[in-house]
């Protein structure tokens, strides 16, 4: 398998020394058949005095890191070396259950599923609902995998992305009359749009593994490494499949899987609290880089677009 290098740095600073509480951090990309972690290497300064790591319900790897102490700055540098072979979705092989719209699961999945059929996000005149139901076709019948393609391009092709420094995630609704929102929004209006078709759907995080050093790749910022969000929909037969409305892509090609959850609020990658005036927070800056082989390259600073660091006082 080809093996690529993770490299993901977060620096706080502080006006003066401030006490911190715990931090909760979602930086280790998840083990399955397309992807496999050989090393993994996660530096905390100040060191903490404790760090447990921990997977949550979802089976996503979480370190939890508590701190005695002040300092001005609290810096988190994760290394990870992984093996990535993802399949293209040229490749898939679609059961029968899985080539006509209506999807139907069997009474085996249901259980598991039921929590990524509902939908939790609020919409009382159904407008991603309506929006949705304009890519089935006027007459004749669609397979659920082309559906779910045309949504997902529909997003690329009918918004525009924009980085937002804001907290959180906007609401799907108002993604869809903005006409503009950041990976993460793309991703949870995607996610809706599938559930109101009657599809399971979830949210995913991790990186955009595009390696600093693949001569084929154009000289883009936001083509170099950086965090990411999109969704996995599930289909009979097939399992969770990767779509990435923010480029347009259907598969695991450029993604590394770090959280898959059904709610975006539980794939935060770094978390916690500081203990000071709100004021003494002078900001944040996160580096990330991807390159393949072991030896790291650094990609251009980005501004973290995650929600930032809580405040207590």
């Amino acid at each position: 398998m080809p093996s690529l290098t993770i490299r993901h740095v977060t620096t706080y600073r502080y006006r003066q020394p401030v006490a911190f509480g715990e931090h909760r951090m979602m930086l280790r990309p998840r083990d399955s058949h397309n992807q496999r972690v050989i090393e993994a290497r996660l530096e905390i300064t100040p060191e903490p005095k404790s760090l447990k790591l921990v997977q949550d319900a979802f089976g996503n790897h979480v370190g939890i890191a508590r701190f005695s102490g002040r300092s001005r700055e609290l810096c988190f540098e994760s290394t990870v070396r992984l093996e990535h072979s993802p399949l293209d979705t040229a490749d898939l092989d679609l059961e029968d259950a899985a080539r006509t719209f209506p999807v139907v699961y069997s009474t085996d999945e249901m259980p598991d599923l039921a929590c990524c059929i509902d939908r939790h996000q609020p919409d009382p005149g159904n407008e991603v609902g309506h929006w949705a139901r304009q890519f089935l076709p006027l007459s004749g019948s669609i397979g659920p995998f082309e559906l779910l393609t045309r949504l997902s391009q529909g997003i690329n092709h009918g918004f525009r992305y924009r980085r937002r420094e804001a907290k959180g995630i906007q609401p799907p609704v108002e993604t869809l009359r903005l006409g503009h929102g950041s990976c993460r929004d793309f991703a949870v209006l995607l996610i809706d749009a599938a559930r109101s078709l009657g599809f399971a759907a979830r949210f995913a995080s991790g990186y955009l593994a595009v390696p600093l050093d693949d001569p084929k790749e154009p000289a883009r910022d936001s083509a170099r490494g950086s965090t990411h969000a999109w969704a996995q929909i599930y289909l009979p037969g097939t399992g969770w499949i990767d779509f990435d409305s923010t480029s347009g892509s259907t598969g695991k090609i450029g993604l590394v899987t770090v959280a898959v959850v059904r709610d975006p609020h539980h794939a935060i990658p770094l978390h916690g609290t500081f203990i000071g005036f709100p004021s003494d927070h002078l900001g944040m800056e996160v580096q990330v880089s991807v390159t393949s082989g072991t030896e790291a390259i650094w990609a251009t600073p980005q501004r973290f677009t995650w929600p930032q660091i809580r405040q207590s006082v």
